[in-house]
């Protein structure tokens, strides 16, 4: 069975609210071995609800919705349902008892249009909402079975594992499993890796691999099936197998890790400690660092020297260095990272100095220029960053933070 999963809200199309719930439902439904081949996201109006219902339901044996149960009057989704079915609007006695009960516990009087919410496409069955107003809808439109469940993420998470998951089992789906393997890697470009994994990515592949980029990660996602969660898990092993022989030194984690857990990782294992001075980064790779929980004893702290008297006075980098080579150089550069090595004493210290844009680029330094520095007991290294012009300024940000963390990451990796 295919499904089709339905957003529904203004705010969503406006793009003033993030839509979750259907990267969520998503995720529940491949678990459950139903594949998702439509996302759809649509604003509140009544001809555009009745075009995106007839379209769903006339393509896919399984639609979900969220948004659109409120008592307002911007909220069209049971009328919708009703009119795409060809049927009327009847008034559920129980939902309307249920909903009358959460105001009074509330201490609150119900409007009269809170009645609405009582209303279903006739031959429809009610699906409860013990924590919210909106009760759900569970019915059928030609040969499509349709569930309608609340915008709100915590009410449709409930819905959904309470009441529409008994009714998809119901169906005799959910009989097989689905298992989605995320292994995440730092370095290359999405293409240049795609490039050495064309054998993988390859349509009609078994297991399925497709590989995504997200603030310069690069992530193979693997996806399994089996009659058992064990099944799935070992059919997508070899491939996973094959991933960390091909591209082991890249790779910096699985699920949600990325390179600073990567770093993390070779923290914990070597016992070392690292130390972060930052100027075009702003404090972004002690940010990363610090968002991971028991990283205290590896990291030493940071100065964020965005100015080049801080340089100075916080790293100790000479004033004549700063003049004869600028702030943006891989003397200063070097220097930073030795000035917050040897004044917290760090294992590695770990330094970027460069110019994120879109303003204060030359010819000789222009926008996306960048400088890491690394010192370690053994001595100082540089490396140059071209990022290019036309790079926003977060993505400069981002990838040099990762860049930094990557490098101390790879050089433990020989410890």
């Amino acid at each position: 069975m295919r499904a089709e999963i339905l957003s529904i809200g203004s705010e969503l199309v406006s793009g003033q609210n993030l839509d979750t719930n259907s990267r969520w439902l998503s995720q529940q439904l491949g678990m459950l071995g139903v594949t998702v081949a439509y996302h759809t996201t649509l604003g509140d109006e009544m001809d555009d609800h009745l075009e995106a219902f007839r379209t769903a339901v006339g393509r896919a044996g399984l639609v979900l919705m969220t948004g659109g149960l409120g008592p307002t009057q911007d909220d069209l989704t049971r009328e919708a349902l009703a009119l795409c079915a060809g049927v009327q609007l009847v008034e559920d006695a129980a939902s309307l008892a249920a909903i009358a009960a959460i105001f009074e516990r509330r201490n609150r009087p119900m409007a009269d249009r809170n009645r609405v919410q009582a209303m279903f496409p006739e031959g429809a069955e009610p699906l409860p909402n013990p924590i919210g107003t909106a009760p759900g809808i569970w019915m059928k439109i030609g040969g499509a079975w349709v569930a309608a469940m609340p915008g709100v993420p915590s009410e449709m998470r409930r819905m959904f594992d309470d009441e529409v998951v008994p009714r998809l089992r119901g169906l005799g789906l959910g009989g097989r499993h689905i298992i989605h393997r995320k292994i995440n890697l730092f370095g290359r470009g999405e293409s240049d890796i795609e490039r050495d994994a064309m054998d993988l990515t390859a349509r009609g592949r078994i297991p399925e691999v497709g590989i995504t980029a997200s603030e310069a990660t690069i992530s193979f996602r693997i996806t399994g099936s089996g009659e058992t969660e064990e099944e799935a898990i070992r059919q997508a092993e070899p491939t996973a197998a094959t991933i960390y022989e091909r591209f082991g030194p890249m790779i910096v984690g699985e699920g949600t890790a990325d390179v600073a857990d990567g770093l993390f990782a070779e923290l914990a294992r070597t016992g070392a400690t690292i130390a972060t001075a930052e100027s075009c980064t702003g404090g972004l790779i002690a940010r990363m660092i610090t968002a991971i929980s028991g990283v205290s004893p590896y990291y030493l702290g940071g100065a964020v020297t965005y100015s080049n008297a801080s340089k100075t006075t916080m790293l100790g980098v000479p004033t004549e260095r700063i003049e004869a080579h600028g702030a943006v150089s891989p003397e200063v550069a070097a220097a930073m990272a030795e000035g917050i090595r040897n004044r917290l004493g760090a294992t590695i210290g770990i330094s970027t100095t460069g110019v994120a844009g879109p303003t204060g680029g030359t010819p000789e330094k222009p926008v996306g220029l960048v400088y890491l520095g690394l010192a370690t007991a053994d001595g100082t290294e540089t490396r140059r960053l071209d990022l290019g012009i036309e790079r926003p300024r977060d993505f400069i940000q981002i990838f040099s933070a990762k860049s930094a963390l990557n490098w101390a990451r790879l050089v433990l990796r020989e410890v």
